[in-house]
């Protein structure tokens, strides 16, 4: 029985080429995976996703329907010829029919109750100071399930003995582990750095970001939440607080680092302060693309003072909606 051996396939198979030494000015992204998720809604339906990522940048989608691989980026073959990627694709193809099958047919046997979902995520890392990491982890509806640490398959506590069982049965296939290994922790640092080498110019390519300020919901009476928004920058790794002076103001709350579709990125931070506090405040970024001059943005310049007075109009016209609801239903 290979089904569990068949999670460890496919994320392997997409990745091709021969063992590679990590270079010493790794820039940019450093970084490749490969995700599956399989749902199967019961024993005659399920449906097969793919994705490849370099960093947190998608490069590689699969079109199920047509059992090919999706180039999201002029270098996303890397260094591979395309018969080599037309070869992956039908391994890949072969691969993810016979998952489904495989599941379908065991899963009474380790007792999976439908509907359910498979995830895989397998890949590489480099590091400029120890080398190459690989890496393989499986998921049962979004719990982990098993992972592949030093040449073995380790359960999750949260797999429970079902995990257990089926990582015994993995190590009873010798061969097929040995092959999973090899294109993990051979091939995909190679097919890594080619990508790095054939997306250099635009991984390398710094972007300036945007920035502005506006006011955001009143936390309470008499106090203001300041907003800076950062837009459009690259690579992701930035550095945003309020200040006064040059103190830094320990209340910022900055959010999550969004993707736009162009591969650039935004992040907002926030700050309540009393009303009468605001002035003096500023927002300062710090960004690779600013050759170490930091973006400095005043609060109560033009732009936030106008920003201010449109959220103002805007809560005056919220408090006006119910006089105004109440004149319709007298006229009626």
């Amino acid at each position: 029985m290979r089904l569990l051996l068949l999670l460890l396939w496919p994320t392997a198979l997409y990745l091709g080429g021969g063992g590679e030494a990590a270079p010493a000015d790794l820039q940019g992204p450093t970084s490749y995976r490969v995700i599956q998720i399989s749902s199967f809604a019961n024993s005659t339906w399920a449906q097969n996703q793919g994705s490849g990522w370099l960093g947190d940048v998608q490069i590689h989608g699969w079109d199920a329907d047509a059992g090919r691989a999706v180039f999201l980026k002029p270098w996303s073959k890397g260094n591979f010829s395309d018969e080599e990627m037309v070869e992956l694709e039908e391994i890949i193809q072969v691969y993810l029919t016979g998952f489904i099958l495989e599941v379908q047919d065991h899963a009474p046997e380790f007792q999976m109750q439908y509907p359910f979902e498979i995830q895989g995520v397998a890949g590489c890392q480099l590091h400029p100071d120890r080398g190459t990491e690989s890496f393989l982890r499986g998921a049962l509806g979004g719990l982990d399930f098993l992972s592949l640490k030093n040449h073995s398959c380790v359960p999750a506590p949260e797999g429970g003995s079902r995990a257990q069982r089926i990582c015994e049965l993995i190590l009873q296939y010798e061969g097929i582990r040995d092959i999973a290994e090899k294109l993990l922790f051979e091939t995909c640092p190679r097919f890594l750095l080619g990508l790095l080498d054939a997306g250099k110019a635009e991984l390398r390519r710094p972007v300036r970001p945007e920035a502005w300020l506006s006011a955001g919901p009143s936390p309470g009476p008499g106090r203001l939440q300041l907003v800076c928004h950062v837009s459009g920058f690259y690579p992701k790794p930035v550095w945003v607080t309020w200040m006064r002076g040059e103190q830094e103001q320990q209340g910022t709350r900055r959010g999550d680092v969004l993707p736009h579709a162009d591969g650039t990125w935004y992040l907002r931070a926030t700050l309540d302060v009393a009303a009468q506090e605001a002035a003096g405040l500023s927002c300062r970024v710090k960004h690779s693309s600013l050759g170490g001059q930091d973006m400095v943005l005043h609060w109560g310049g033009g732009n936030s003072a106008l920003l201010t007075l449109s959220g103002l109009a805007a809560v005056v016209t919220l408090l006006a909606l119910p006089v105004v609801h109440t004149c319709c239903k007298k006229r009626r």
